[in-house]
């Protein structure tokens, strides 16, 4: 056992410490140890010792202020480094001793080899992720004194192309930068939005609740997170309202991605059948696990799972990937949420046509919670490509063909 299991003891909750003679492992700090937030990743070797400077880097950004990390960013920042820690650990490598050799040889057993977890071959982009991950982790090793030299370069991309399109206005980018000369090139993927043949199928593989929560994906471009966290009590009472009057319903979230407040507006027939889904089938569910369980009580969270526990955000994407599987479309649950930048950007491109003070682009940046309307510019390519499919998909956002159950 490792000097640090002590202390690792006091951290993780029974069950999570690893079995002797695995890999890096990673476990989670428990509530009440002061200076570590509860849920904050620890990375182990394969003796059982805390990576100190894992350790130490992921609580600086953890806690720094004004440096602080949203939870999902230091999530994934955790797993990339336990990735990059493992391989130096089956290589018998030290980490202070890598180079830029070693780098480019772990990313290349990406691109040669599919991914252990899904089997698939890992995305270009992905591999991109986990390799500046890495050299992250490295620039604050050398900047604290803990290795002397990098284990990467730089060199010099030009990032303007010689065709100025109609966003050459919004591009602020200085034309050359220096890119890490280990990250490889990747072809821009334009997202495209969803046919309405695509949708009515999407939904037709849905199971409740699943499929009402497609719809709010879809007419209001909410996140996983967002989704999964959204509140019994959010859903507004709107029997008072009329269709033709108030058509959207605005609701502030409370959970959004980096704590960023925002506003959704979903259409009323929306907000109609998920009262019905919240007064007949999660009712109905919540009846049942009382009946079984008396000590069962209900979670705040809208949306529960048929064991009455809230819908977490990888069942969420597990299902809604199975759903387009089985629609037999490639994609995932985020082309929902293209679906309605883009339909939402003709919609108010057309409104700026009578409204000149209109800027369809900075609402829609609002609308999707974009820190960068940088972000949200790459829509406007897409509008131009998709024109005709968005016609009929803006029809279905706002409750022309959204289905109100499964055939």
């Amino acid at each position: 056992m490792g000097k640090h299991v002590e202390m690792l003891i006091l951290f993780a909750p029974p069950g999570a410490l690893p079995p002797e003679g695995g890999m890096v492992s990673i476990v989670r700090a428990t509530d009440g140890v002061e200076g570590i937030p509860a849920g904050f990743p620890i990375l182990l070797d394969a003796q059982m010792s805390i990576i100190e400077p894992a350790f130490s880097y992921l609580l600086e950004l953890a806690t720094i202020p004004g440096r602080s990390h949203a939870t999902e960013t230091l999530r994934t920042y955790s797993e990339h480094l336990h990735d990059w820690f493992d391989s130096l650990e089956q290589s018998g490598l030290d980490w202070r001793l890598a180079d830029e050799g070693t780098i480019a040889g772990y990313r290349n057993r990406m691109l040669a080899a599919p991914s252990p977890h899904t089997g698939r071959p890992y995305a270009r982009s992905t591999v991109n992720d986990r390799v500046r991950s890495v050299c992250r982790f490295y620039l604050w090793a050398h900047r604290r004194g803990l290795i002397d030299t990098l284990p990467f370069d730089y060199v010099d991309v030009s990032l303007r192309s010689s065709r100025q399109g109609m966003m050459a206005h919004l591009d602020h980018r200085r034309p050359i930068i220096a890119a890490n000369v280990l990250t490889i090139s990747e072809a821009e993927r334009l997202p495209r939005p969803l046919r309405v043949d695509q949708l009515q199928a999407l939904f037709h593989h849905l199971d409740p609740p699943y499929g009402l929560i497609a719809e709010w994906a879809l007419a209001t471009g909410m996140r996983r997170k967002e989704l999964c966290g959204l509140k019994l009590q959010q859903v507004p009472e709107v029997a008072h309202l009329d269709i033709e009057e108030d058509p959207l319903v605005g609701i502030p979230l409370t959970i959004t991605k980096g704590d960023r407040p925002r506003t959704v507006y979903p259409p009323l027939r929306l907000i109609d059948r998920t009262h019905w889904y919240a007064g007949e089938e999660r009712a109905a569910l919540v009846k049942r696990l009382r009946a079984a369980r008396p000590r069962y009580r209900s979670p705040a969270t809208l949306f529960l799972n048929s064991k009455g526990d809230p819908i977490t955000r990888a069942r969420l994407s597990a299902v809604f990937g199975a759903g387009f599987r089985a629609a037999g479309l490639a994609g995932s649950g985020h082309w929902l949420r293209h679906t309605f930048a883009m339909a939402m950007l003709v919609r108010l491109q057309k409104q700026a046509a009578t409204t000149p003070d209109l800027n369809p682009l900075k609402i829609v940046q609002v609308l999707l919670g974009h820190a960068s309307i940088q972000s949200t510019a790459i829509y406007l390519r897409c509008v131009e490509l998709h024109a005709d499919t968005l016609a009929e998909s803006l029809a279905y956002l706002y409750g022309e063909l959204v289905p109100h159950g499964r055939s």
